[in-house]
């Protein structure tokens, strides 16, 4: 019988022995009021002390821009193993060792920094105590408000989707009004939002787009807005660069405007501004610190947030979250956004705006549906054909890169049938990403299993409603290209804000391919 006594004192006896071996210092602990361990101990009643001896050998490993591993609070559930397989197929993470000694890490034990780890948190998302973490960078942010510099904060349309959820709201609830009052009560110079910048990308990769099926670059075009993907590429398949989008993601846009448009605009010396990015990704920590993503010696972003990191910002400064009103996102120069924007959370959101421009510049009026759900979705790839300046144009988007797998065969061995391809490297798009708010599944009623489809609901739900959904409509944005830019994907100023590092990486000849392979033993902070 499951609750027969020698059962419920067998089930104490397993959880007494992880706690005898585990690290205790849960008041600084990231999962403190969140551990599963300690909610399984007290299920069963396990009582602390019952069995004292050695412990197994431990380590923390730092390194890497994004994620941290402390094999102390490891308790060898292998749900970050099984999540690596399943999302992605690559299988960093497994069982090293034996008995004792065993632990869970990349292959030969070595640091997520010099193994071909691609930052994503997958495994953190997945991890029931504190044994994977993000790497904080709080301090940054303190240090930044204490030198005094125009701390600027940006924030992806997946955080509000889930900020809620850090103060115990259910999942679906969307808080962007509280998320701004909180950010106002911060300190932060300006709130803006990262859709600006991801309309800045949408008039990039679909002007790039038109290029490429002018026949001036390889077919089909894949986007560059998922950092996670671009790390994939550069380590499996560098022989696909060319046909990655030569633009930044949304973000780095925002972060280069802001250090140069936004700055000139109120006199401010660049050097004393400081961007943080709050966002739903930890590889967008690596992605910051590329060299391709500053401009003039400085980086586009100088920091970047999870959306836990910034639930752990607002609890600490003793903001009441029920108790904000709904304030608005700053609005001046850089604060409009359409709702293509928006979209780019969700699996397929990208390529669904950027098509979307493509196409209205070649017809010369707005694709007659307006919301292109047919490349929309969860699992699997899927698929669209559209008819446009005179031809049949096939779409396709996977998220995860198990789904995208085919999707590069085709393209390595020249079968692909496609113009455009949107790949979103985590399961579900970024509203599912690595540094969303702990899904745990042992405290969530029976009617919420079902995590990633809430996820991506509540994602694209919340800007349904929204009226402006046509690019084109982003008066601010046109001004900008006309007074500064100039012109998309032609201008000095154009190419150095908005292209990505494509196009740098294809400059250094037929050795591309061995020179991204061989790299610092994949470590990806050496290009």
């Amino acid at each position: 019988m499951i609750s027969s006594p020698k059962a419920i004192a067998a089930r104490r006896t397993s959880v007494e022995l992880l706690l005898s071996n585990h690290n205790k210092n849960c008041q600084q602990c990231i999962k403190n009021d969140e551990c599963e361990l300690l909610y399984a101990a007290k299920q069963v009643g396990a009582r602390e002390g019952m069995f004292v001896g050695s412990k197994s050998e431990s380590f923390k490993d730092e390194i890497a821009p994004g994620i941290v591993r402390d094999t102390s609070k490891c308790i060898l559930c292998g749900r970050c193993v099984v999540r690596c397989k399943q999302a992605h197929g690559i299988s960093i993470l497994g069982f090293e060792k034996r008995g004792f000694k065993t632990i869970v890490g990349p292959a030969g034990n070595l640091s997520f920094a010099n193994s071909p780890c691609l930052q994503c948190g997958q495994c953190v998302l997945v991890c029931p105590t504190g044994a994977l973490e993000e790497h904080s960078e709080i301090s940054k942010v303190d240090q930044a408000f204490k030198n005094g510099k125009y701390v600027i904060v940006q924030t992806a349309p997946a955080v509000r989707a889930a900020i809620a959820e850090e103060f115990g709201a259910k999942i679906g609830t969307v808080a962007t009004g509280k998320m701004v009052a909180a950010l106002h009560r911060l300190g932060f110079y300006r709130v803006f939002d990262t859709n600006f910048g991801a309309d800045l990308t949408i008039i990039e990769e679909a002007n790039e787009l038109l290029n490429r099926i002018k026949g001036e670059e390889a077919l089909p075009q894949i986007t560059s807005c998922s950092p996670g993907w671009i790390n994939y590429c550069e380590f499996f398949y560098p022989q696909l660069l060319p046909y990655v989008s030569s633009c930044k993601s949304p973000h780095e846009m925002m972060g280069a405007i802001i250090k140069s448009y936004f700055a000139k605009k109120h006199n401010i010396d660049p050097k004393d501004i400081f961007v943080v990015s709050i966002m739903p990704c930890t590889a967008k920590k690596y992605e910051k610190q590329r060299p391709q993503n500053s401009v003039d010696g400085l980086q586009d972003v100088d920091a970047v947030l999870t959306t836990r990191e910034l639930g752990r910002l607002i609890k600490r400064s003793g903001i009441v979250w029920n108790k904000l009103k709904d304030e608005e996102f700053d609005q001046h120069l850089l604060g409009e956004y359409s709702g293509a924007g928006a979209i780019f959370g969700v699996t397929g959101g990208v390529m669904e705006a950027a098509f979307r421009t493509a196409y209205f510049a070649l017809e010369g009026k707005e694709y007659e549906k307006i919301n292109f759900t047919e490349v929309r979705g969860l699992k699997g790839v899927r698929e669209a054909t559209v008819h446009m300046g005179g031809m049949d144009v096939k779409v396709a988007m996977a998220s995860g890169m198990s789904y995208a797998k085919p999707l590069l065969y085709q393209i390595d061995t020249g079968t692909s049938p496609y113009t455009f391809i949107e790949i979103m490297f985590c399961p579900g798009g970024c509203v599912n990403g690595g540094s969303q708010p702990f899904v745990k599944t042992v405290f969530l009623p029976n009617e919420d299993d079902d995590i990633l489809e809430t996820y991506v609901q509540r994602e694209r739900m919340s800007y349904i409603v929204k009226t402006k959904d046509k690019l084109y409509v982003n008066h601010t944005i046109i001004l900008i290209y006309k007074n500064y830019i100039k012109s998309s994907l032609v201008s000095h100023v154009a190419k150095k804000l908005t292209n990505y590092f494509i196009q740098l990486l294809l400059k250094t000849g037929k050795d591309t391919k061995n020179k991204l392979i061989n790299r610092g033993k994949f470590n990806p902070l050496f290009i």
